[in-house]
């Protein structure tokens, strides 16, 4: 959730933002801190990494948005009806989940006692269709040709 909150922060959103409040506040923002407007190297370094923050923090706010997963609502439906678990790791609260077909996905807040009951479950898939998927903040991370 830190990682959230930190974004939403950053770029002054709520989390009912839409897409389009995003994309106009990440314009303005990119506006007022590219690097480029500065003439001074002081000025440009410190434009230089808030315009970073501000690439990264929208990039993230886009990949976690509702109006993104209702996109790509079909292709997630089908990775989590027809692809197996291959690998999960999990770091700081975030369960990171690659299936079989080459999809990755990041679960946000997730608890430490439930990863330790999906390890330790006969079938970590099957826990996580229960107890995850459906549960948690989540992004796709990557889909590599498979």
């Amino acid at each position: 959730m830190k990682k959230i909150n930190d974004s939403r922060k950053l770029m002054g959103v709520t989390p009912s933002a839409d897409l389009a409040e995003l994309k106009s506040i990440y314009r303005n923002f990119m506006k007022e801190f590219h690097p480029d407007k500065f003439q001074d190297e002081q000025g440009k370094a410190e434009a230089e990494h808030k315009s970073k923050a501000i690439i990264e923090a929208y990039h993230f706010l886009v990949s976690i948005n509702k109006e993104t997963h209702e996109q790509n609502a079909e292709i997630y439906n089908n990775t989590l009806a027809t692809s197996n678990i291959a690998d999960f790791e999990y770091q700081a609260q975030t369960l990171k989940v690659t299936f079989l077909d080459g999809s990755v996905y990041e679960y946000f807040d997730v608890p430490k006692n439930t990863y330790i009951k999906m390890v330790n479950s006969d079938s970590p898939g099957r826990f996580a269709k229960r107890h995850v998927y459906p549960k948690f903040i989540f992004r796709n991370v990557s889909k590599t040709s498979a």
